[in-house]
């Protein structure tokens, strides 16, 4: 019998909490293991920090926003086709390791104003409207250029806040989009800016990122932007800023350490980052702030470099477990065998060796009922391959059809955090 044993290394983390005081630069020192100056020295402290940063790996539906400072050189004007060619083979990485990727895009009214000369600071609604009509275009033609090359394929999604409230209208974007990603193909959305008012618009893309998270599902929001993270203050202002590398709550202390919005090229700040990590985190869902500026900006965050990551509460993957076991309608069923149930019991997750059989037509994301040997659910979670790729490894394990046994101990077809146990 299989029995799968893992031990993990508990590290301490940087937990800013509600003590009604705004922390002091040296108080943050002193309870931070190490901690990143605006200089890019390092002080040594208390060893505070997990000497093993999270990494991208663990997540299976990633959301990721493109802030404008990264599409366009806010100076020159010139757009980045270089640098986002290197997002997309980040992208074709994580989807060749079978990770689902959905794009947040700004760029198209930075675009459409330069080519239109419209620099002022801030736009009438009509000129926006214009400049986002126009840069649309090139922004759309810029992406499926690049993805090209690595034979992936994009799909233009452009939304209104009407699309994200109202539920009718709501489950037809997710339908769109999660068919759009069993179909193997990476979705770029972006605000509908060439119609939208604004007292219905989602104000800017962080929070637009943020409602795509909780639509399809999303177990990572990797905020990109022209800054590290989150600091104890405004790096461009303060060199004894401190970079915080990790948030396990926002408090108030953490609101007072956002600046304002910075850049005529992007609506968004650090106040609004903050506002998106919230919304996300609330539906369970963690959430990365990280400098994409550098090339291969998603391999970075993979190799560790420094960032802010922003992890849910306990409550929070409590009400999404709920939501996977009550909210969602199961597609298909998996068989397993007894070691499997009582591994599933102890948190563990789905691995492929231990399905016995499937049934169904269900797609990469879509929820399933797991079975014990007796046929008694036990779970339901969401599923990492689809029912057509499970055939395809049955067929080449010649094995009958439905029991794909011989596979990987490190194939998963449910990971933990999807997975919530029913009996």
């Amino acid at each position: 019998m299989r029995i799968l044993q893992r031990f993990c290394e508990m590290g301490a983390v940087l937990l800013v909490r509600n003590t009604g005081m705004i922390m002091s630069n040296e108080d943050l020192r002193r309870s931070m293991s190490t901690t990143e100056v605006a200089s890019g020295s390092q002080e040594a402290g208390p060893q505070l920090f997990p000497r093993n940063p999270p990494s991208l790996a663990s997540a299976r539906r990633i959301v990721v926003k493109i802030g404008s400072a990264l599409i366009m050189d806010p100076l020159s004007g010139s757009t980045r086709e270089p640098w986002l060619e290197t997002l997309a083979e980040d992208v074709a990485r994580l989807r060749a390791r079978r990770q689902d990727l959905t794009l947040v895009s700004s760029g198209a009214v930075a675009i459409g104003r330069h080519a239109l000369t419209l620099h002022q600071t801030t736009l009438p609604r009509t000129d926006r409207q214009a400049a986002a009509a126009l840069g649309q275009m090139h922004l759309a033609a810029m992406y499926r250029k690049a993805f090209a090359r690595h034979r992936l394929k994009t799909a233009q999604l452009l939304l209104g806040l009407d699309d994200t409230t109202e539920r009718r209208r709501l489950l037809s974007v997710r339908a769109s989009m999660l068919r759009l990603l069993s179909l193997q193909t990476i979705p770029v959305v972006n605000e509908n800016d060439a119609v939208a008012r604004s007292a219905a618009s989602f104000g800017d893309n962080d929070r637009l990122a943020a409602r795509v998270a909780r639509i399809i599902g999303g177990d990572t929001l990797v905020l990109l932007s022209d800054v590290d993270g989150l600091y104890s203050a405004d790096p461009k202002l303060s060199s004894s800023s401190i970079l915080i590398r990790e948030v396990h709550d926002i408090t108030p202390e953490i609101e007072r350490m956002a600046g304002g919005r910075s850049s005529s090229y992007s609506s968004g700040g650090m106040i609004t980052k903050l506002m998106a990590a919230r919304m996300a985190l609330a539906t369970g869902c963690a959430v990365i702030i990280a400098d994409g500026r550098d090339a291969h900006p998603l391999s970075a965050i993979d190799a560790g470099r420094a960032c802010t990551w922003f992890h849910p509460s306990a409550a929070a993957r409590s009400a999404r477990k709920a939501w996977i076991a009550g909210t969602l309608r199961p597609a298909g069923v998996v068989g397993i065998d007894d070691s499997t149930a009582m591994q599933l019991r102890l948190g563990e997750s789905l691995y492929l060796a231990g399905v016995r059989s499937f049934d169904g037509q269900f797609a990469r994301g879509d929820a399933v009922i797991v079975r014990d040997n007796s046929g008694s659910e036990i779970a339901r979670g969401l599923t990492i391959y689809s029912s057509n790729e499970l055939r395809g490894i049955s067929a080449r394990s010649g094995l009958e059809d439905g029991i794909p046994v011989a596979c990987s101990n490190i194939d998963q077809l449910v990971h933990s955090d999807d997975l919530a146990l029913t009996a």
